[in-house]
């Protein structure tokens, strides 16, 4: 076998199913059979045309779990289940010098800046997979990669146990970040979603719900005696947000922003300056934050098997894209090159 089927991102919202040559592989990399490929807002970004650095022919797909193949010994034969830590770092930067490879002033992805893992094989750098067991659902094992953001921000925040915590957005980043925060120690967490099925989503996780007749401010009031959250967490990305996060939060606490916004917004720095607010920017995650995540779901402690996930064929990756765009009736959209069904 020397081909392989990908789905090509060859224009804005066009994806051609290709065959192509198995990819090349480098010294200290290695081929990856592909289980599931997660799409995330960074691949939407993709897909409609909205994205800076993505070229046309590109390969997507930075949310991986596959298995490791030696093709000399045979592509039917498949090693150890892994998942991809996808970051591309220069490491000679002062950023990167300094310890920081995550945040790279070159920073870049698999799956943008590279061939990402919409196909059947993907080649990989060695040092960037880790080993999932072998009992673990592939379907979890793929949100290795959006835990460790979560990982990321509960370890970016100051966090105690007990504290009562505020988080705006229960799409996927959200809401593994409140299952993150309620394992660290969170006393209760409180979600806002203007969406009805994200909200049910939550309750069903054990959340408290912003229902619609009620306001975050309101709630972060009555819960907390009028001081506000200790802590508030911003996984949503809008602009209408952002004008609420200074007045949910009490005197000293912290703010969190995990989603990243797609223009500048304004925000109330006297209540910042006032009320000696803490502001934290989140940006993807370090080897260490990857690896603790990889560690949760190795061990089960998250019971991320209730966590809504749909799996489309690589023929039908368009469809993917269209639902994992209307977010209505799954969290995660996974696509499977493999056909794996598990």
């Amino acid at each position: 076998m020397t081909n392989m089927t990908a789905a090509v991102w060859t224009d804005t919202e066009t994806l051609e199913i290709q065959t192509l040559p198995l990819p090349d592989i480098p010294d200290d990399f290695v081929l990856l059979k592909v289980a599931h490929v997660g799409i995330c807002g960074t691949d939407l970004a993709i897909y409609h045309g909205q994205h800076p650095r993505a070229q046309h022919g590109l390969i997507m797909g930075h949310e991986i779990s596959g298995w490791i193949v030696d093709p000399e010994r045979g592509l039917d034969k498949l090693g150890p289940l892994v998942v991809a830590e996808p970051l591309i770092s220069c490491g000679s930067c002062g950023t990167c010098l300094s310890g920081n490879r995550h945040v790279c002033q070159n920073l870049g992805l698999f799956g943008i800046d590279e061939p990402g893992a919409l196909a059947e094989y993907v080649a990989l750098p060695e040092r960037i997979l880790h080993r999932v067991r072998p009992h673990i659902d592939t379907t979890v094992a793929t949100l290795a990669e959006p835990l460790a953001v979560a990982v990321h921000a509960l370890a970016m925040s100051a966090m105690k146990t007990g504290d009562i915590v505020g988080v705006y957005g229960a799409g996927p980043i959200g809401l593994l970040t409140a299952i993150m925060a309620r394992h660290t120690g969170a006393h209760s967490v409180i979600i806002t979603d203007p969406s009805p099925w994200r909200r049910k989503v939550a309750r069903d996780f054990g959340f408290t719900v912003v229902e619609p007749e009620q306001t975050m401010e309101a709630m972060a009031l009555e819960l907390t005696h009028g001081n506000g959250f200790d802590l508030v967490f911003d996984a949503a990305g809008y602009p209408s947000v952002v004008a609420e996060l200074t007045k949910v939060v009490r005197i000293r606490g912290q703010i969190v922003i995990v989603g990243v916004h797609k223009t500048p917004v304004p925000i109330d720095l006297r209540d910042v300056c006032f009320k000696e607010i803490d502001m934290v920017g989140v940006r993807v995650y370090t080897t260490e934050d990857f690896v603790e995540a990889v560690a949760l779901i190795n061990d089960g402690e998250l019971e991320l098997e209730h966590f809504p996930i749909q799996s489309f064929v690589l023929d039908n990756a368009e469809a993917a894209f269209i639902s994992a765009a209307r977010g209505t009736d799954c969290l995660k959209v996974l696509i499977s090159p493999s056909g794996a069904k598990s």
